[in-house]
């Protein structure tokens, strides 16, 4: 009796952990304008206010988010500079590791000006690759890795950003300990896509061009990944997609390492020295399978990289639908 009880109750469970993506995805490898705005305002330095460092005497660190001004709701640098006026203490609501704070802080005039002392951002602009679009929801997924604040090097949390079409005018080649970058001018006039989310697994929204639909490809599930032969799509030049042959070393369920792939193209390697920023998220797919997207160079030997499976990415952008 108890056996039976507990297969029902499996069989009552498992529908929760079952994803809705499809299993064909158009799949990528155009590289991509990207800009996402912050939820709030991040702290990323401090100057000096008539020779005093008052922010960080105020206790502000670098990674916090304003998120409130004497309660009034901060989305932007201009709803900063806008509730700060006059001279006086002002109350800062931040969100710090997730926890939300009160910081005092008395603001005094130096040269005319209300200055806070802090060096602030509000956007991150940047080039990356479409992994790919799902041809029933429009959900698209890019670069494979979070978008990190440079100067925290904490993720970057967003209220709203947007694709463009790019084209890749120089790359400058990576080599053992540096690694290089596609050069690409950002085409503000074409805009593909909305971006919702900036996951661990990537950036995440609504792709809102016409699509080819017939043009997909079935998702490979980890199991059916193997060492061997594979190739990833990417752009070396302008806005074309071309495909370049890896060789895929190990794989490994954990984490978003998942995939150890070396690049045996020899043009790709005389082009980019191997793998450089602006290549997260090209599609690798081995067997007429898209299996995951490059997400992370090896510093050491720019030929070798690692990706994530295409089925975390996909359960990660399911969540927005």
């Amino acid at each position: 009796m108890k056996k039976k009880i507990l297969i029902i109750l499996i069989t009552i469970l498992l529908p929760i952990n079952v994803f809705a993506y499809s299993n064909r995805v158009i799949v990528g490898g155009e590289t991509i304008g990207i800009e996402v705005y912050s939820n709030g305002v991040y702290v990323v330095g401090h100057y000096k206010v008539n020779n005093k460092f008052i922010s960080k005497e105020s206790g502000f660190i670098v990674g916090d988010i304003i998120k409130e001004v004497n309660k009034v709701k901060i989305n932007n640098i201009n709803d900063l500079n806008n509730n700060i006026k006059e001279e006086g203490k002002y109350t800062f609501t931040i969100e710090r590791n997730n926890k939300i704070i009160n910081l005092e802080m008395n603001l005094v005039k130096e040269n005319d000006f209300i200055k806070t002392g802090l060096y602030v951002k509000d956007q991150i602009n940047g080039i990356g690759t479409l992994s790919y679009i799902d041809p029933e929801t429009n959900i698209f997924g890019a670069l494979g890795h979070e978008i990190l604040e440079n100067t925290s090097l904490n993720r970057f949390k967003i209220s709203k950003g947007k694709i463009y079409k790019a084209e890749v005018k120089a790359i400058k080649k990576s080599e053992r300990g540096y690694t290089g970058e596609k050069n690409a001018e950002i085409l503000k006039d074409k805009e593909l896509g909305n971006i919702s989310t900036n996951e661990i697994s990537g950036i995440f929204g609504k792709y809102n061009k016409e699509l080819n639909k017939n043009n997909t490809l079935e998702v490979a599930n980890s199991n059916e990944i193997k060492p061997g032969e594979a190739v990833i799509k990417t752009v070396i030049n302008e806005s074309r997609v071309e495909e370049f042959t890896i060789n895929i070393i190990n794989i490994d369920e954990s984490s978003t390492k998942n995939i150890l792939f070396e690049i045996t193209d020899t043009r790709l390697l005389e082009k980019t020295g191997g793998i450089v920023q602006g290549m997260s998220g090209s599609p690798i797919i081995q067997n007429n399978k898209i299996i995951g997207v490059v997400n992370y160079v090896i510093v050491d030997d720019t030929n070798k990289g690692y990706g994530i499976f295409i089925t975390k990415m996909l359960e990660e952008g399911d969540k927005i639908n």
